[in-house]
């Protein structure tokens, strides 16, 4: 009987000396990664899941939220133990969720808000992202008029970065020292929707704009496109710490670039999704605090990071960071960019 014992019980160690050398499966259902700004976040997240033994399972909807809600219901299939989603749509992709939620896989909204009190929110203060900007365009261009460029409307953080832009110029346009000429959403982000945006405000105003406030560095530059066409260099700003941009900061293009570390965003992602699958409950995450912002106000449990403003005067940060190479930023900059020297 004692060795019967002995024999179930090694088996049984073995058993759970597989289990736990497969690790947790992680789903990761991102939103577009042909968008420049989603790369290194791959990278981080990826090294942090498989370097503690857990199985990174991404998936690419590219730019389509019918394709992520797929994506969404092939994980909760194949029986991921966390699922983090970068959402293209949060309400296109709800009914997934919902059906997650229904199947106990503990979920990550990834940088864009899932209203839904089964999903941990990670990001940076967007609001705050929306306040750098406008503070330092209407820094250099503090009357006059603006044009704004709003992210796709099917994200929640093109509100929350309008508000944080509000926050900044509401009392100047109260006043009247400045106004907005022309604004809209870009859908998908794109910057080719950013161009056709600011070509038409451009064409409506007869090049009668003084700034522009852009929410991401990708649409700053199908704005800036166009504005050079029209022999235009206005103060501009974006976020994201996108290369390109950072270079157009040297060369005096760009105003602001808003710089989100986004290695650090997605190794806490990696590690906060690894920490659910293993039962951790959302409320115990460290650092956690509940946000209500959204739009239903529905509270969440988040962590917001805070993020950096790159102007010409701060681009030693990104290099010294090994976020972009000097070579890279510094061409064709400014011979008063101090970083570039």
């Amino acid at each position: 009987m004692r060795n019967l014992f002995w024999t179930a019980a090694l088996a049984l160690m073995a058993l759970t000396s597989v289990a736990l050398a497969e690790g947790k499966k992680i789903g990761v259902a991102w939103g577009d990664l042909s968008q420049p700004r989603w790369r290194w976040d791959v990278t981080a997240m990826r090294s942090i899941i498989e370097r503690s033994g857990n199985k990174y399972i991404p998936v690419d909807a590219g730019g389509s939220a019918a394709k992520q809600l797929q994506d969404i219901e092939k994980m909760i299939a194949q029986g991921v133990d966390a699922l983090v989603i970068q959402p293209v749509d949060k309400d296109e992709i709800m009914s997934g969720v919902e059906r997650a939620a229904a199947a106990g896989i503990p979920m990550i909204a990834y940088d864009r808000l899932i209203e839904h009190e089964k999903v941990f929110y990670i990001t940076f203060d967007n609001v705050g992202v929306g306040r750098i900007i406008a503070a330092i365009v209407k820094q250099k261009q503090p009357t006059g008029n603006y044009a704004i460029i709003r992210g796709d409307p099917g994200d929640a953080n093109s509100g929350f970065l309008r508000q944080g832009m509000e926050e900044v110029i509401g009392p100047a346009l109260a006043g009247g020292q400045i106004r907005i000429v022309g604004e809209a959403n870009a859908d998908g982000w794109k910057p080719e929707n950013a161009k056709a945006i600011m070509e038409k405000i451009l064409a409506e105003t007869g090049n009668q704009v003084d700034a522009v406030l852009a929410q991401n560095d990708g649409m700053a530059g199908g704005a800036i496109e166009a504005l050079s066409a029209a022999g235009l260099t206005i103060p501009i700003g974006g976020q994201d710490g996108d290369p390109a941009a950072l270079n157009r900061v040297a060369m005096g293009t760009q105003t602001v670039s808003v710089w989100k570390n986004n290695f650090d965003l997605a190794k806490q992602a990696g590690r906060i999704a690894v920490q659910l699958a293993e039962g951790t409950p959302m409320n115990l995450i460290p650092d956690a605090r509940q946000f209500s912002g959204g739009e239903k106000g529905i509270p969440v449990w988040s962590i917001m990071l805070n993020p950096t403003p790159i102007t010409a005067e701060t681009l030693d940060v990104v290099i010294d960071a090994d976020h972009v190479t000097k070579t890279d930023v510094c061409k064709n900059a400014l011979p008063t960019v101090a970083a570039c020297r």
